[in-house]
């Protein structure tokens, strides 16, 4: 039997993801360096509406608030004994919103890194990131998710860990690394790389691509990346809303609707069929994302040069497709804003 999310992108050309769960939830009164997943139990009403912004705006899928909800995460807020329930929590939220859309809406249950360096760089074995993974896969498989989702992963190790984790809890599942560093993952993977890193994946997943990163431009050249070394699952698109600037004592991405709605046909157009926005997309930019995907007919496939043109400069030269860029480098997770 196939899943909701596999049935979904059969019956369509794109699908429009969420936005950002931080900024959002930082509009809300969210403090920094406060986890979010707490709110699932403690503030519901406000994840409720997080989802419900989404759905709202025009989303066929939405991540759930469970980015930070594994065991080495919560421990920082003395909470590592609360993965299952704060999960489960985080996805039962969201089937309520899903299942009262009026239209098929996909829960998707987000899963962020640990936060810790795997070995041999670091403490943290593949046996335990498979157990971290597991724990909070099954919180949201019992909650009702329709999918697992890992994003904003930087090291192979991490991403293969979490597969094989989801393999554990029979669940389907999507992935997404963040290409931050001159187009390579703060541990050094190219487009390329996860595009092999993926074929080699027992359990395969049913779409992978990049999320978060730098801005929609580099984000772009990735997706870019992936159809040229020949990925054959779905494509997923996740940029940023612009660049973050610091202006009055806040983050703030410069990334209009308009341009955010650019960003998604040209998204569309190099060939990735989920497409959504990371930091900084908020309704508006979800609106005018939805609107230009459904009234702009599709077009070829974009250069370099327009992508320049609609969007902006890159952030290097390379993607490191070509061999350049940095070496292979010790990175601790952050957060999805």
């Amino acid at each position: 039997m196939t899943d909701a999310l596999t049935r979904l992108l059969e019956t369509r050309d794109w699908l429009l993801a969420d936005g950002a769960t931080g900024t959002n939830l930082f509009n809300m009164g969210l403090s920094s360096g406060d986890a979010p997943e707490l709110w699932n139990t403690d503030q519901p009403e406000k994840i409720r509406k997080l989802y419900s912004m989404a759905v709202e705006a025009g989303s066929d899928l939405f991540l759930t608030n469970s980015f930070g909800g594994n065991a080495s995460r919560l421990k920082l807020h003395q909470a590592q004994d609360r993965v299952f329930e704060l999960n489960k929590a985080a996805a039962e939220l969201g089937r309520e919103v899903a299942d009262k859309a009026g239209r098929p809406v996909i829960v998707a249950g987000s899963v962020g890194p640990t936060g810790d360096i795997m070995a041999p760089m670091g403490s943290l074995t593949h046996e335990l990131a498979v157990e971290m993974f597991h724990e909070q896969a099954e919180g949201l498989k019992a909650g009702g998710a329709d999918v697992l989702w890992v994003e904003t992963i930087s090291a192979g190790e991490e991403f293969r860990a979490a597969a094989e984790a989801f393999a554990k809890a029979d669940m389907p599942w999507c992935g997404t690394m963040s290409f931050d560093t001159a187009g390579r993952t703060m541990m050094g993977l190219t487009s390329a790389d996860m595009v092999k890193m993926v074929g080699k994946i027992p359990n395969t997943p049913v779409a992978f691509g990049a999320n978060c990163g730098t801005g929609a431009s580099d984000l772009m050249r990735t997706v870019l990346g992936f159809t040229a070394a020949g990925a054959e699952q779905p494509i997923i698109a996740k940029g940023n809303a612009g660049i973050p600037k610091y202006q009055d004592g806040h983050i703030h991405y410069d990334g209009t609707p308009e341009l955010m709605a650019d960003y998604a046909c040209l998204a569309r157009d190099a060939g990735a069929t989920i497409i959504g926005g990371c930091c900084g997309t908020m309704p508006d930019h979800l609106r005018a994302m939805r609107e230009a995907l459904e009234t702009r007919p599709a077009g070829e496939r974009p250069t370099l040069e327009t992508i320049v043109e609609k969007l902006g400069g890159f952030s290097s030269a390379s993607d490191g497709t070509d061999g350049a860029g940095p070496e292979r480098a010790a990175r601790r997770g952050r957060r999805r804003n």
